[in-house]
């Protein structure tokens, strides 16, 4: 059995209106163990947005992974940019510390992000010459009835589309 301290706000049949991070966050809160995780996920987050604002082009594709100690740990994506980023570490060492972050050292990480998943090429269907004119005699051919007509109605979508893509011949 749960504690009542460990029952999330909407378990008793209320349900978050607001927006769904919202509601993640509430659930969370109510927990004990994950309830301590929500101020450091907001700090990052934070750390993260004030990077990206002192170092916008460079800092698209990093991360902040840790930030314990007063040593700041980024994710980079390759060893280029971590090339790039190590030399305007002390641009971002200084401006942090100017805005309140207690930062002493920053070590960079290079971790190759997965490659996004590529978008099956779009197949066209060409269809054959003879192939219109059958598709047309079939749907002049089918019973005006209601089990054909979402066959029919198909069949004169597939003929517009393919007729308006069809070169015609002189």
């Amino acid at each position: 059995m749960r504690s009542a301290s460990s029952t999330p706000s909407f378990a008793a049949g209320r349900r978050p209106t607001n927006a769904p991070a919202r509601g993640v966050a509430e659930f969370l809160g109510a927990h004990d163990k994950l309830g301590a995780l929500l101020p450091a996920a907001a700090r990052m987050a934070q750390l993260q947005k004030e990077c990206a604002r002192i170092l916008p082009a460079m800092f698209d594709a990093c991360a902040v992974m840790q930030f314990a100690s007063g040593q700041l740990v980024l994710a980079v994506p390759n060893a280029a940019l971590a090339a790039k980023l190590k030399q305007q570490l002390p641009k971002l060492q200084e401006s942090l510390c100017r805005l309140g972050w207690q930062v002493n050292a920053v070590r960079l990480k290079v971790q190759a992000a997965r490659p996004p998943a590529a978008a099956a090429p779009k197949r066209e269907w060409v269809l054959a010459p003879q192939a219109l004119p059958a598709l047309a005699a079939l749907q002049q051919q089918l019973e005006d009835t209601p089990r054909n007509a979402a066959l029919k109605a198909a069949l004169a979508t597939m003929l517009r589309r393919h007729q308006a893509v069809t070169p015609r011949r002189s």
